[in-house]
């Protein structure tokens, strides 16, 4: 196997899910109709509730839809990486995942080209949602788009990585809503997606210390922070880690004689 050959398999694969992404209209729609609505429903009625101390990497006061537009951000790609443990889920029923997962490649460089697919959808949606922002007043520096780009990636990669890890564990399409219920809401919820650490901290010492350790919550600190031109260290390292982690789990939950694989009779 040479390089064009994995050049070959990768690009197969990010077209296969890019196609389906553009064929599946609806499931375009749905993912920009969720945080859409939080941002013109839900940030205009707690406007004038919660207040927002100058805090980095704002420089002055801002608007409560201002401050959730990072966390959105982050909704939009949790939620794209547990759609595409879903779709592994499916693909792993009806028989495309096993044929996939035989071919003479590695296990985990099919693993990593499906999560270079799910990742790059995300970053199309999020695009999208950020033009549609800009037209409702919700304007970044104009650098700070291209210096969220790389943010993107890595927290994309990241939460798709914890997305493959849950698909290694569900048997049955109708375990998806468990997944719903304790994952995806506990990580939105208990981050700083919605409201600042200091503020959460006010209410509760347990749920700051949750939150400050959440993965979402530093994935949404660096998309924050990287749409202001700003780098933050902290946050990036604490990303970069939970993606090794979370990948090299969904790569030994996926190989037939370690993980989760042997005790449902294969891939």
């Amino acid at each position: 196997m040479n390089v064009l050959h994995y050049w070959r398999a990768m690009w197969g694969i990010i077209w296969r899910e890019l196609w389906r992404f553009v064929t599946q209209r609806e499931r375009f729609i749905s993912a920009l109709v969720r945080p859409l609505i939080w941002l013109f429903v839900f940030a205009a009625g707690f406007r004038a509730a919660l207040g927002l101390a100058i805090t980095p990497p704002y420089e002055t006061y801002i608007l409560y839809e201002v401050y959730i537009t990072p966390g959105l951000i982050g909704m939009i790609q949790l939620f794209n990486g547990m759609q595409s443990s879903l779709s592994m889920v499916y693909d792993r029923e009806m028989g495309s995942m096993r044929i996939l997962m035989v071919c003479p490649l590695p296990r985990g460089f099919l693993l990593l080209s499906k999560l270079l697919a799910g990742t790059a959808v995300s970053i199309l949606q999020v695009y999208v949602f950020l033009a549609i922002a800009w037209f409702y007043d919700i304007q970044a520096p104009w650098q700070g788009y291209l210096w969220i780009l790389p943010a993107l990636m890595l927290s994309g990669l990241m939460l798709g990585a914890l997305g493959l890890l849950l698909s290694s564990f569900i048997k049955q399409l109708e375990n998806f809503a468990g997944v719903m219920n304790f994952v995806i809401f506990p990580l939105f919820f208990m981050s700083t997606a919605l409201y600042p650490l200091w503020k959460i901290k006010e209410s509760s010492e347990l749920l700051y210390n949750l939150a400050k350790y959440n993965p979402f919550s530093q994935s949404v600190e660096l998309t924050r922070f990287a749409l202001y031109e700003q780098f933050n260290q902290e946050a990036f390292i604490y990303t970069f880690v939970a993606f090794v982690i979370f990948m090299t789990a969904a790569i030994i939950g996926y190989n037939p004689s370690k993980g989760m694989m042997t005790r449902k009779g294969g891939g």
